[in-house]
């Protein structure tokens, strides 16, 4: 039986899924990058993407990158539009390159998977969407993180299932001991 062969999605009750609320003022990325690295030093099997942004030198954000968290290596998912633009086009074949990732990670049947955001493009069913669906299936335990501007869509995205979580180390250690201490479950 495939994780699509499941009549209900068992694995969400209880809540395998979490997602990180932010608003404008929060740096989610490095949140989940935090989080999942202290993961990975306690010897948790964490895959997926978490995204670093890089910044020119007055600091402005110059392009945006992803850590395949399975082996370390650095995707772009920012198309160079030229020195004298501040926009940027997300780039095709980074995310290819992501969901792959993405889906590494649930061969390998990780303890966690992440995924950097569910954000525009997602909402819009693009982006990572594919991926985020296939790994909430999957039955492995799912963080992401959610601008609130995009709350709407999320919560159509996932039938209101999951957890919501406010942007803090706490939040995000409370939600994954809570799932160590649950059987997991069958089917």
């Amino acid at each position: 039986m495939t994780p699509h062969d499941r009549s209900e999605p068992a694995e969400l009750n209880p809540p395998r899924l979490a997602a990180i609320l932010y608003g404008p003022g929060d740096d989610a990325d490095a949140l989940l990058d935090e989080f999942v690295q202290g993961l990975l030093q306690r010897g948790v099997r964490v895959g997926g993407i978490v995204q670093r942004n890089t910044r020119d030198e007055i600091g402005r954000k110059s392009g945006m990158d992803v850590i395949d968290l399975t082996n370390g290596d650095t995707i772009s998912i920012c198309q160079d539009l030229g020195s004298g633009s501040t926009a940027c086009k997300l780039d095709a074949a980074g995310l290819a390159e992501a969901g792959m990732a993405v889906h590494r990670a649930i061969a390998a049947h990780a303890e966690l998977i992440v995924i950097n955001k569910f954000s525009k493009q997602e909402a819009l069913g693009s982006g990572l969407r594919g991926e985020l669906a296939d790994a909430i299936t999957s039955g492995i335990p799912v963080l992401t993180a959610v601008p609130q501007k995009c709350i709407a869509d999320w919560r159509t995205f996932t039938g209101d299932l999951g957890t919501l979580l406010p942007p803090s180390q706490p939040a995000m250690t409370a939600w994954w001991l809570g799932l160590q201490s649950r059987p997991l479950p069958v089917g």
